[in-house]
């Protein structure tokens, strides 16, 4: 008895190591793919401060998530976003926006520049999604404020990238979402670089003197010394 005990141990304990090991694999992480942005030249280019960004609820969180084709979404066992997803966000588009027009002045809000932006960039992303049969899908809205804070453009996206299936796959085109976001935003801010650098004061204008009419001035009665007080005009 003792000796057929030995195998059934062995066979055991094999077996649990086995699940140990499975249970223990660590989970691939991926970033967003932020394409190859250079860095911008002008350092005296368009201010622009982008923010704030917000990014939907469900997005708030290190598992990527897969759409199904119920529109459902599920947690991904085998994938995970490396660090904070809307962080990292942030930093793409930041990266690419400056690229693209070629600034060292585009900041995340809250900025610290003494004066007030050239263009103030008020971002909401809806969705930002992908599935193993489900393209990657991105929604978003912009608005576009000039220096006095007026509002000169708005705008609804709607975006969608083709992958292979794969999780790394799904990051990259969910990555290549978001660069075409910032070009056709970058599209966008350019015209308003031409606004004027500051509103002159126009002086108010002189009030009009007021032209009297040549008019005869009566002159001052004077009298004259007589018997009786003659008063000439």
């Amino acid at each position: 008895m003792t000796a057929l005990r030995y195998p059934l141990v062995l066979l055991l304990t094999g077996m649990l190591g086995l699940a140990g090991c499975s249970m223990n694999q660590p989970v691939p992480m991926y970033q967003l793919d932020a394409g190859q942005p250079g860095l911008p030249r002008q350092s005296a280019g368009l201010a622009v401060e982008l923010g704030p960004v917000t990014v939907a609820d469900y997005l708030q969180h290190d598992t990527m998530l897969q759409r199904q084709p119920d529109g459902s979404l599920t947690a991904a066992r085998d994938a995970r976003w490396a660090g904070n997803l809307p962080s990292d966000i942030n930093q793409l588009l930041l990266r690419q926006l400056a690229w693209r027009l070629d600034s060292q002045r585009v900041v995340l809000a809250p900025g610290s520049m003494s004066t007030a932006p050239d263009v103030r960039v008020v971002l909401s992303i809806t969705r930002l999604d992908s599935g193993s049969k489900e393209p990657a899908v991105l929604d978003a809205q912009w608005r576009l404020l000039d220096r006095r804070s007026q509002l000169r453009d708005s705008r609804i996206v709607h975006l969608e990238e083709k992958h292979t299936g794969s999780s790394a796959d799904q990051a990259r085109a969910q990555g290549v979402l978001l660069q075409h976001l910032v070009e056709q935003l970058s599209v966008a801010i350019k015209p308003l670089s031409n606004q004027p650098i500051a509103d002159e004061k126009k002086p108010s204008p002189a009030a009009p003197k007021t032209v009297e009419a040549d008019k005869p001035k009566m002159p001052m009665a004077t009298p004259i010394r007589t018997d009786l007080e003659i008063f000439r005009f």
